[in-house]
């Protein structure tokens, strides 16, 4: 006598019902959901001593935050902090929240203070060389002197993009300008979205 053949097993129902059900191994992987942009997180790092202090008022960082608001993301309360290692410590713990993106600003020059790109290369998994040389680029029609930062831009932990803007309005403003034409495709591409 053979054994009856058993009935195939129902269908698994997730714990919990925001996620699919269990998929077959024949069936193509289901798409990542798109990373809601009004969910993006910000934060927004000033490094310069003398805002820091009091001396005077940061000149940069309440730009930056309005051109994110516009642009519908979360902002985490922006960071004044000194020039070194409390730079290092700053982006530490926005990456360590969850940020998806870092603004630095200042702290880029070639003073013997300047030590924003230093602090962030350990950060940086993934550098993007291409988005500092193309606002280099940009900056130096306005003045020589944008060939001299040094800040990086790149990837932390595979989800969170970091990048240094000059001290100075100016050098945020095309910052700002070249992230407008890139920021959403790099971080559709970070969240595993088709480009």
């Amino acid at each position: 006598m053979t054994p009856a053949a058993s009935p195939p097993p129902a269908r698994q129902r997730s714990e919990h019902p925001s996620q699919p059900p269990p998929q077959h191994p024949s069936q193509p992987p289901l798409r990542a959901p798109a990373h809601p942009r009004t969910a993006r997180i910000a934060q927004v790092i000033v490094a310069s001593t003398r805002a820091a202090g009091g001396v005077y008022p940061d000149r940069t960082g309440p730009s930056i935050d309005a051109w994110l608001g516009e642009r519908g993301w979360t902002l985490r309360e922006r960071r004044v902090v000194p020039d070194g290692d409390a730079v290092g410590a700053a982006l530490a713990a926005a990456v360590d929240a969850g940020c998806d993106l870092v603004v630095t600003t200042g702290g880029t020059g070639v003073s013997p203070h300047d030590h924003t790109p230093e602090q962030t290369l350990p950060f940086l998994d993934r550098q993007l060389p291409g988005l500092m040389e193309e606002m280099r680029r940009r900056g130096s029609s306005s003045t020589p002197l944008a060939v001299l930062s040094r800040g990086y831009a790149g990837i932390c932990r595979g989800r969170t993009l970091i990048i240094n803007l000059p001290g100075s309005p100016g050098g945020v403003k095309d910052g700002l300008g070249l992230l407008d034409d890139v920021l959403d495709h790099i971080l559709d591409q970070l969240h595993g979205l088709d480009h």
